[in-house]
């Protein structure tokens, strides 16, 4: 990102260009991009105060239109990760009761997350959920980390009249943060036990809302039938509670992918220090990241449900075969494997832009609810060895729309980004062969001939 928010740069960069270890050219495309921001911001065109951002009052930090934008960017944030039996979203007219249990339920600091200032508003999800139901029933459970037996038994009874439960559990800042690793995947303290005798106690199944930055092994909850639902968060900022209140009720159609692989409890045995991206059959390394890891999963980057279904198709108007032998002056190599393929480098940037080309994609929502989808477009190569991603992704676009309506939508796909990898010298290469380009459950087939 060429930027160091410490000393570190400044006090090692010198010598690593003195050394040889960093060009200098690399120094001066960081300087460029830096500097070309500076300049978009107008720092350099006289007296700050007369420019476009020159006099930003802190009454603006509350104004309408940015507490609009909290809330709508923790509505597309939250990621519906189970739904059984369509048991989210509660009906507001059927639901005379709730129990709302859990140690995040009612701390609203804890939405905020990391590297957070003060907030405009400061409502817990427990306090958010008072303006769809009067008789709500709340017990904390844990704090964060410790349960009591005692607690716990509490907890069953206020879950037990309650016609529906509300679990938000999850991290905090005692947990993660930055210059404080985790060494355990899941929930912490006595959280699990909370979660899996309220569930059992409910006279229907539960709601469970995990907040964290990263992955939590949940896969009791998982596969457990009286968790009915769960949702992750994040750390949603100031609006939190309203967005997440707002989709238990079914104001918002949640449509958030998740960021990130979510790994299994044994992930932890893995040193920390071994950065390796592709696996190791000998070793047993599993490789990580959504593209090298293959492992188990508890829910793989990129998953996330709606209250409707949405469809997809490849149009006929997507290239089925990319000519790269057309360039006559770009010779092919062939690998130990037998394998063509060309240099990236060699290609350039003029004959790189030359084949970039259109996939299209036809979507429908083809439920009964009107929702933002964001729709994520992966490649993957025919090969399927350690050397190769398991997919790639390559763009995302999100769409809005109301049931039984279609779009269709345009991804620009440069093969020389998009359907090359790194060979063990760092090389990006394109291979001769088929590449397919998933979405969803579709695929579609791309033969790249050298």
């Amino acid at each position: 990102m060429d930027v160091n928010c410490g000393n570190y740069l400044l006090n090692y960069t010198k010598s690593a260009v003195q050394k040889k270890k960093v060009a200098e050219q690399q120094i001066d495309r960081a300087l460029h991009n830096l500097f070309a921001v500076r300049m978009r911001l107008g720092l350099f065109n006289g007296n700050l105060q007369k420019q476009v951002f020159g006099n930003i009052s802190p009454n603006e930090v509350c104004s309408k239109m940015h507490l609009a934008l909290a809330l709508e960017a923790a509505r597309h944030g939250i990621v519906l990760l189970k739904n059984s039996a369509k048991l989210l979203p509660l009906s507001k007219a059927k639901t005379n009761s709730l129990a709302v249990i859990g140690p995040n339920a009612n701390n609203a600091h804890v939405l905020r997350g990391n590297y957070e200032g003060p907030p405009c508003t400061q409502v817990a999800i427990l306090q958010a959920l008072h303006g769809y139901v009067e008789n709500i029933q709340y017990h904390q459970g844990c704090n964060a980390v410790t349960c009591t037996s005692a607690a716990i038994v509490d907890a069953v009874n206020v879950a037990k009249h309650a016609d529906y439960v509300v679990l938000v559990m999850g991290l905090d800042q005692s947990q993660e943060k930055e210059d404080f690793d985790r060494e355990n995947l899941n929930l912490p303290g006595q959280q699990q036990d909370l979660v899996i005798a309220v569930a059992k106690a409910s006279k229907k199944p539960v709601v469970l809302v995990i907040l964290s930055g990263g992955p939590v092994d949940i896969s009791f909850a998982k596969y457990d039938p009286m968790i009915g639902s769960i949702l992750w968060a994040g750390y949603p900022g100031e609006a939190g509670g309203f967005a997440l209140s707002e989709v238990i009720f079914g104001e918002h159609n949640p449509g958030g992918k998740l960021p990130l692989t979510w790994y299994p409890q044994d992930f932890v045995k893995i040193p920390m220090t071994d950065m390796r991206m592709r696996p190791n059959p000998t070793s047993g390394y599993p490789g990580r990241t959504y593209r090298f890891y293959k492992g188990k999963k508890v829910f793989e980057f990129g998953y996330g449900l709606s209250y409707t279904t949405y469809a997809y198709e490849f149009t006929s108007a997507t290239h089925n075969t990319l000519l790269l032998n057309q360039m006559s002056t770009i010779k092919p190599f062939t690998n130990k494997d037998l394998s063509r393929y060309i240099s990236v480098a060699e290609m350039g940037t003029e004959s790189c832009d030359k084949v970039k080309f259109s996939a299209f994609l036809r979507v429908e929502n083809s439920g009964e609810m009107a929702g933002k989808h964001p729709v994520l477009l992966f490649v993957r190569h025919e090969k399927y060895s350690n050397e190769h991603p398991v997919k790639q992704l390559v763009g995302f676009q999100s769409v809005s729309l109301n049931a039984n309506e279609t779009a269709e939508i345009n991804f620009v796909i440069s093969p020389c980004e998009h359907l090359s990898r790194a060979n063990e010298d760092g090389l990006m290469l394109i291979e001769e062969g088929y590449h397919y380009l998933v979405v969803g459950d579709k695929e579609y087939p791309l033969n790249v001939l050298l």
